[in-house]
């Protein structure tokens, strides 16, 4: 079935509803619901870039540390996924998130820095997209 870009639209403002009303729950001022989402983007995207450097200095302990933290972002995206109202979307983007988180990880057995470019790709699309249909300032 194809969705309707007012029903992507409607799904994704109530994706950003949600985290919002989870991070509100634990005391964090956001100042919106899509700005959260935004501010988990750019979180990933620099903890990747981290991520490289470590690679590239040889330090596992970061080059872990770092994809540990990329990773608990995209978790947190998954479980604040609403798969009964967001339907299609939801999925898609729950299949897309672990197979990032895959990416991740064998970014980190093999110290694969394309690995880590191809998540921070998607997650720069993701960005971008996001801008674009919520309209978040930057």
């Amino acid at each position: 079935m194809k969705e309707s870009n007012k029903d992507v639209k409607e799904g994704l403002e109530m994706y950003g509803s949600t985290a919002h009303n989870i991070y509100a729950q634990n005391n964090i001022g956001i100042e919106s619901p899509a700005k959260l989402i935004e501010m988990l983007y750019e979180g990933v995207l620099r903890f990747n870039a981290q991520s490289k450097k470590a690679i590239r200095n040889s330090n596992v302990e970061q080059k872990v540390y770092w994809i540990n933290r990329s990773t608990s972002i995209i978790t947190e995206l998954i479980s604040i996924l609403d798969m009964n109202q967001e339907g299609d979307m939801a999925k898609y983007l729950e299949g897309l998130y672990n197979y990032e988180i895959q990416l991740l990880a064998e970014s980190c057995f093999e110290n694969s820095i394309e690995k880590i470019d191809e998540c921070s790709n998607v997650f720069k699309e993701l960005l971008a997209a996001w801008r674009e249909t919520t309209h978040v300032a930057y």
